[in-house]
């Protein structure tokens, strides 16, 4: 009989049906909100419980990815910003990721665009100046002076969305710290900005 029990991981609350089999790993398949595990008889509880948050954690960014992928063709925004370039650089593939460390990159060796998932919640104009950003990469793969004269000849935003991502890093990091005055003005003057 399967042990049952709820987790919450990103948000989502998660039922975890945990099944004790003759198997040599841990095994782990999400449908909807239901994470199905399988798992040797002789994993203590500890580990299982850590086995448990790590499977769900890659799972739900497994489906998260596979789902922003789906809402936006990556790739056909990358050629459509490649376009706008004087000699279009070949662009082979592009997709949406999730991670923390960067807006965006550009791998001269598989002609790949990757751009930050976060992006596709923030103005349109941000995501084609990061799009940009990372082409302009093909033809100069420094940030040397040539570099920022082609990306702001093809993407007048350049500055205005590097900003805009400086802004929203900053606000990211300092969330937690400001008051909750502070932060219901912010979410005002948020609104404000978006009946404009």
């Amino acid at each position: 009989m399967a042990d049952q029990r709820q987790i919450t991981v990103a948000g989502i609350t998660l039922t975890v049906l945990i099944e004790r089999k003759a198997v040599k790993n841990i095994n782990a398949r999400l449908r909807d909100t239901t994470l199905h595990i399988s798992a040797p008889q002789s994993i203590n509880d500890t580990a299982l419980d850590r086995a448990i948050i790590e499977l769900a954690h890659r799972l739900i960014r497994r489906v998260h990815k596979r789902q922003i992928n789906n809402e936006e063709d990556a790739l056909a925004l990358v050629r459509q910003v490649a376009a706008r370039f004087p000699n279009p650089p070949v662009i082979r593939h592009a997709t949406f990721t999730l991670t923390k460390a960067r807006w965006g990159s550009y791998s001269v060796a598989t002609g790949t665009v990757r751009l930050n998932a976060a992006l596709l919640r923030m103005p349109r104009w941000v995501l084609e100046a990061v799009a940009a950003h990372e082409i302009a990469h093909a033809i100069h793969p420094n940030h040397s002076p040539a570099f920022w004269r082609l990306l702001r000849s093809v993407c007048p935003d350049t500055d205005r969305a590097q900003a805009f991502l400086a802004a929203v890093a900053w606000m990211a990091h300092s969330w937690d710290d400001l008051l909750p005055v502070e932060r219901a003005l912010l979410a005002q003057m948020h609104d404000k900005i978006d009946d404009e």
